[in-house]
């Protein structure tokens, strides 16, 4: 094993299992050829799982049942969005399924990009990029975003009391703390439920009414 194979594998383990990794987060480590090589290595090797073209990661187990878990589509998606350089939010549904307010799987996972629209076949699984005009994406951090994106396909009569419970369980301090920080990037009613959610952070700050 040469140099930046073993300060990748360091990295990586660092990291921990479940984690997405894409060749532009070892650009520091080495010259892409170098990277590219020493991935693809390390995936010959069975050291870390070769997920799609310049995707890999290291499966997290379940401990019980000894088999390995599926990778989080989210972090394919946010793995994809680094790689090609674009912006990546998920589709409502997606976004609706993730947080656990909707019990439908989307069948084929669709994620609206900045980027070129393409199909990326992950393990068992198709994404589908599909290309929206910048002022389509929802703004903020990539989890406000899915956020913002859910509660807009679930509809403003659907939100109830158990709806925010749920969010605000769901969603870690961090994430209710990006979502203040991001409740400029919300409009009217959709503002009002992510105050709501992230009452217990001490939400504050203007939203853009529409």
């Amino acid at each position: 094993m040469n140099s930046i194979q073993k300060k990748i594998l360091v990295r990586i383990r660092i990291l921990g299992a479940g984690k997405i990794h894409t060749s532009k987060d070892f650009l520091d480590l080495g010259h892409r050829a170098a990277v590219d090589q020493a991935l693809s290595r390390l995936a010959a090797h069975k050291t870390i799982r070769r997920l799609g073209r310049g995707l890999y990661y290291v499966p997290r187990m379940n401990s019980t049942l000894g088999i390995a878990l599926a990778p989080d589509m989210d972090a394919v998606a946010q793995a994809i969005a680094r790689k090609t350089g674009s912006r990546v939010v998920p589709s409502g549904a997606v976004a609706a399924n993730w947080l656990e307010l909707s019990p439908q799987v989307p069948a084929k996972p669709v994620y609206l990009t900045d980027g070129k629209s393409r199909s990326i076949r992950v393990g068992g699984t198709v994404f589908t990029m599909k290309h929206v005009s910048p002022r389509d994406l929802p703004l903020g951090s990539p989890k406000s975003a899915m956020v913002f994106q859910a509660l807009r396909y679930l509809g403003k009569e659907s939100i109830s009391e158990a709806t925010i419970t749920h969010l605000r369980k769901r969603l870690p301090a961090a994430d209710q703390r990006k979502l203040r920080k991001d409740l400029w990037c919300a409009t009217g009613w959709i503002a009002e439920v992510v105050r709501k959610v992230c009452k217990s952070a001490n939400c504050s700050g203007a939203a853009h009414h529409g």
